[in-house]
């Protein structure tokens, strides 16, 4: 009974931990006058506390949400210090850079990175591993390319509702295209297994 409490109180971590920093910064730019600083604070507040809460449940803190606390802390602290919105306006770029970079990198070294992660849930063989890791470090490249154009172009307004609404819908969206990829290799597994 107590590991079964564990794994449901560990199951709305990982989201929170995600999804909890970005909507505080949506919350903190909607309550005060659509002011980015204050938001830029709400954000790093809310990434320190995601950090902590990690730590103190699952006694370590994964890589990718110490690298994005370190960039929101880098850009969100220089966006603060140098009183300039381009550098938080940046992060979303960064962080969906080094994403790319990771995954694209690692298959460069032979390292299909998204295996380790989902392949619990997603039963794939190989090649279906390294497709869906270049399709997935595209997506990103292309993020980090949308985001430039969009805050680049658009007021501010746009651009906070657009990194709230905008790119997590295209996540989603991309996510679940990727489904037809992933069932295919499924009934293939199986029936190799079955063979």
């Amino acid at each position: 009974m107590l590991a079964e409490n564990d794994k449901k109180t560990k199951a709305w971590l990982k989201p929170a931990a995600d999804y909890g920093p970005l909507i505080a910064f949506f919350t903190g730019y909607m309550l005060y006058g659509h002011d980015l600083m204050i938001a830029t604070i709400w954000l790093m507040v809310a990434t320190a506390v995601a950090v902590i809460v990690l730590l103190v449940v699952e006694r370590r803190i994964p890589v990718m949400p110490l690298v994005t606390a370190g960039i929101v802390g880098v850009f969100g602290g220089l966006t603060l210090w140098l009183q300039d919105e381009t550098f938080i306006k940046m992060k979303p770029t960064i962080v969906q850079l080094i994403f790319a970079s990771i995954l694209l990198g690692g298959l460069a070294f032979n390292k299909l990175l998204l295996k380790p992660l989902f392949g619990a849930a997603w039963k794939m063989r190989d090649p279906a591993w390294r497709t869906i890791t270049i399709r997935y470090g595209v997506f990103f490249i292309a993020a980090a390319v949308l985001n430039e154009i969009v805050w680049r172009t658009q007021s501010t307004d746009f651009w906070v509702n657009f990194k709230l609404f905008g790119l997590i819908g295209l996540t989603l969206l991309f996510s679940l295209s990727q489904t037809p990829l992933i069932l295919r290799e499924a009934k293939a597994a199986e029936a190799e297994k079955d063979t």
